[in-house]
């Protein structure tokens, strides 16, 4: 009797581990029939840390180019004055200013005076001897000898005389000899009777402006 049951004993054991060992294999062993290998897939261990997909570099964007500066049109050269007129080089350039003001009160008339400049050009202001830094300035210094010729040059001549200088207005109409007379001797002067607002202009419409109350 105890064999028996040391028999029923040792059967049971090994029964429990022939289960043991199959439960624990993965996988069926497989055989390839071509090459008679017995081949068992094995499969990843738990908690394996799968590996990690490369990340894509970034394409790098395009630096914007900034807006190119615009080149400034280039300063018109002005026309040489015709020979024989006796204004040379540097050429004046066009007038951008009228200085106009009183210059003498007589009992009969006042006595307005004018004087065109040009500019803002410190080149052209430096080359004809204003070396004190000024932008606008005559087209030639006073007691030159080309002066009056540059003048003519720049001014043009008066609507109404046509003498070198320039259209004296008041209150935009023309002198008519009654409120306001041009100079006999000087277009660049004007002989005023009454009050009123007074305008010396050039030949590209550029004007000052001097008020007179009487």
């Amino acid at each position: 009797m105890r064999k028996t049951l040391f028999g029923a004993v040792l059967a049971a054991v090994i029964m429990m581990g022939c289960h043991t060992i199959t439960g624990e294999l993965p996988t069926q062993a497989t055989k390839t029939p071509a090459s008679g290998v017995l081949t068992i897939p094995i499969p990843a261990a738990p908690g394996a840390t799968p590996t990690p997909t490369p990340k894509a570099t970034p394409t790098p964007k395009a630096t914007p180019t900034p807006n190119a500066t615009p080149t400034p049109d280039p300063t018109p050269t002005p026309t040489p004055p015709p020979k024989g007129s006796g204004c040379g080089n540097p050429v004046p350039p066009a007038i951008s200013k009228f200085n106009a003001k009183i210059h003498l009160k007589g009992p009969a008339a006042w006595t307005l005076d004018s004087t065109p400049l040009v500019g803002p050009d410190k080149a052209y202001c430096a080359k004809i001897g204003f070396t004190d830094g000024r932008s606008y300035c005559p087209v030639r210094g006073e007691g030159d000898p080309q002066r009056k010729a540059c003048e003519a040059y720049a001014t043009g001549t008066a609507r109404d005389t046509g003498r070198p200088g320039p259209t004296w207005y008041r209150n935009g109409a023309l002198c008519d000899g009654n409120a306001c007379a041009n100079h006999p001797d000087n277009q660049y002067l004007l002989l005023t009777y009454t009050s009123g607002t007074y305008e010396p202009c050039a030949k590209n419409d550029v004007c000052g402006s001097v008020q007179v109350d009487r």
